[in-house]
């Protein structure tokens, strides 16, 4: 009960705060950016975990104007927002999963020096928007969405360089797909954490 007292009270404080929009912005450009540079280096280097992170930046993006929307708006809207996002993280999810299947049936060792870099250069993006964000983390479930959505990046980010340094030590793509598996994983657990806390939040705002 001190955990939903305290989560009503920082996501009230939040979306009267300047401060929420202005993160939502830079995470947004940062989101937007990062899709760009990773999707070009993801499909240069044959890598599914690194064209699986892209689309999570394209899909972060989209989460993050869908927040700037709905920052003013009632709890119950705010709660239809984030059912939305939880059903593009799950999406997300699924569609990584089934690459990663079909990657073990017909892939080929990726690059791992590109999956390296990029990598490492995703992994400082995603946790300069989780501090960013690590004060919202007890919000509605909008702002969790937000909050979980960065985490698992951060995560994930983590793990596609071991992915890379699994890739140059045994020069197959096994390690790379199966980074893209566990990345689906994040994807669908957090869409379903979003997905409990806005069915709440949405039966009490009718």
């Amino acid at each position: 009960m001190a955990d939903q007292c305290c989560a009503g009270k920082s996501g009230k404080t939040a979306l009267n705060d300047p401060k929420w929009r202005r993160v939502l912005w830079f995470a947004l450009l940062i989101n937007a950016v990062m899709f760009g540079v990773e999707i070009v280096a993801g499909v240069a280097a044959d890598s599914r975990a690194l064209q699986a992170d892209a689309l999570d930046f394209l899909g972060d993006s989209a989460n993050y104007a869908i927040s700037l929307g709905v920052a003013g708006m009632a709890l119950a809207w705010r709660a239809r927002a984030a059912l939305l996002k939880a059903a593009t993280m799950l999406a997300f999810g699924l569609w990584v999963f089934g690459s990663a299947v079909w990657g073990f049936v017909a892939g080929s060792a990726p690059r791992a020096e590109t999956m390296g870099a990029i990598g490492a250069l995703a992994l400082a993006a995603n946790v300069a928007v989780a501090l960013m964000l690590y004060r919202y983390r007890t919000g509605d479930a909008n702002m969790r969405s937000v909050w979980i959505c960065s985490r698992n990046d951060a995560i994930g980010n983590i793990a596609v360089m071991g992915a890379a340094l699994g890739v140059f030590g045994t020069g197959r793509s096994w390690p790379d797909l199966a980074v893209a598996a566990i990345m689906a994983g994040l994807a669908i657990w957090g869409s379903l954490e979003v997905f409990r806390q806005a069915r709440v939040e949405l039966a009490a705002g009718s």
